[in-house]
């Protein structure tokens, strides 16, 4: 059976390389209303609905059209958006008050909101294994544990640097990138304490990062414009692989088998898996400048991307590297789906 898997994947990657045609397709553009800067985007496949942090709410919209379902205000610096399905519930990351927004994630109703223990909670995730939620305070390098089913926080875990995006393997496995030290630290759910850090050299800075959970490969993307692919239970780094400039996120889709960077030079870094230490990069899709942060389906394998438009670069004295003004109006979210 692998080998007639790895004989489509190869015979796929050679009819790509003789069209010349792409794998991936832009099938939607979803303009959400408002203006303000974004972070993170989750797609809630149970429902197929996508939760997107927007300047100081999240929107929800729904991933076939586009329609706007629900807007989650007061959600000051919003960052990150945890999904607990089995709780009914979602966790929000509030960068500016330095909180936790807890709604009903059915009515979308606002049930509490949490002090967190640090400043900044930028990434979250929920962890299904122990049913807490990790947030990870970014100017205070540590993360704040709170019990899912009670609403309340429950330890505070000591980082070895700057956290970025994390990860849980639901069963009992949490990894998290340090992003000022280029590590991946590994926390056990289940005493809240980090048992292993990891260098991801050559990687460098990393931001996103995602797990395939059946062989044990972490894909942390890097801002030295590399994917480390490691191995969860060894913190080995099995390989490394080129992606696109101004990566944030990484999505894995565990059915096809592939790794994806966003990139915001306006790409999407697509990697198949083709066996536990074998990987290699199928094509770099074009999508929009800013596309930076990604979400995926695993039931319908699209991939969604938050981004804007941006007014031309004028860079002010002294300022050459001063990030363009983003076009009012233009937030919108991209849909890239699989070519059939």
């Amino acid at each position: 059976m692998f080998i007639g898997c790895l004989i489509l994947i190869s015979g796929s990657v050679a009819l790509k390389a003789q069209t010349g045609t792409s794998m991936y397709r832009i099938a939607n553009k979803f303009h959400v209303d408002g203006d303000g800067g974004w972070d993170y985007l989750n797609a809630d496949e149970s429902t197929g609905r996508i939760f997107i942090s927007h300047s100081t709410v999240v929107n929800v919209i729904d991933e076939k059209d586009g329609k706007l379902l629900g807007t989650i205000p007061d959600t000051k610096g919003v960052h990150g958006i945890a999904i607990a399905s089995d709780l009914n519930k979602a966790f929000i990351s509030n960068g500016r008050d330095s909180s936790v927004t807890i709604i009903d994630l059915t009515s979308l109703a606002f049930i509490t909101k949490v002090t967190v223990t640090g400043q900044n909670p930028d990434a979250i995730i929920y962890d299904p294994f122990s049913h807490n939620v990790f947030a990870y305070n970014g100017r205070t390098a540590n993360a704040t544990v709170i019990d899912g089913s009670a609403n309340k926080v429950i330890a505070t875990i000591k980082l070895d640097g700057k956290p970025e995006n994390s990860v849980s393997d639901g069963k009992g496995k949490v990894y998290v990138n340090i992003e000022d030290k280029s590590e991946i630290s590994l926390i056990n759910s289940k005493t809240n304490q980090v048992e292993q850090t990891w260098s991801i050299a050559p990687g460098e800075e990393a931001s996103g990062l995602a797990l395939d959970n059946e062989t044990h490969r972490l894909f942390a993307v890097c801002s030295n414009k590399l994917m480390i692919v490691m191995d969860a239970l060894s913190g080995k780094v099995i390989t490394s692989l080129p992606i696109g400039n101004g990566s944030d996120g990484a999505a894995f889709d565990p059915a096809l088998k592939r790794a994806y960077s966003s990139n915001g030079e306006g790409t999407l870094t697509v990697v198949q898996e083709i066996s536990p230490d074998e990987f290699k990069v199928l094509e770099n899709v074009p999508t929009q400048q800013g596309a930076r942060t990604i979400t995926v389906d695993k039931k319908t394998h699209h991939v969604f991307m938050s981004t804007a438009e941006y007014e031309a670069a004028t860079p002010s004295a002294g300022n050459t590297n001063r990030r363009p003004a983003v076009k009012p109006g233009t937030f919108t979210i991209l849909d890239v789906a699989p070519v059939k």
